[in-house]
């Protein structure tokens, strides 16, 4: 069973902080998840899975890309990408919470099911889409 999540993207100024402050636009993290297309993507994701209604909803696609991303960009194991999420707020935007959350999202075992779910050939087309928007920014901001 899948629930998909609300289709708009969360501007990072409405992510919730409980100790107040913003997150910054500078962060990298910020800045590449304003590159990836996520909701483009969902649909994909979405439909490996039963709509029965029956059994645990699964994690939300930007939770298991994001979670790829960031283990493969930090080189840490599936176990340290569960507890590096649970301490960071950027990485917690990143993966689409819409507030800082200081628990576990999932267990690192659902690391497994993530690189399953998520294809080689979505995850060229993500890496595509990733640097053509780059490409895009970059050729923006040289012309202002």
């Amino acid at each position: 069973m899948y629930r998909q999540e609300s289709p708009n993207q969360l501007n990072f100024e409405d992510f919730y902080l409980p100790f107040g402050g913003h997150l910054s636009p500078e962060n990298r993290w910020v800045r590449l998840a304003e590159l990836i297309p996520w909701d483009e993507f969902e649909a994909s994701y979405a439909d490996q899975f039963a709509q029965s209604g029956q059994g645990a909803p699964a994690k939300p696609f930007r939770l298991a890309l994001g979670s790829l991303i960031i283990k493969e960009k930090l080189d840490i194991t599936d176990e340290e990408t569960v507890e590096q999420i649970r301490e960071n707020h950027y990485l917690q935007y990143f993966v689409g919470m819409e507030g800082y959350q200081d628990e576990e999202l999932f267990d690192p075992s659902m690391m497994v099911h993530f690189r399953r779910r998520i294809t080689v050939e979505m995850l060229s087309e993500i890496n595509e889409r990733i640097h053509s928007e780059r490409v895009k920014k970059t050729a923006s901001r040289s012309r202002n």
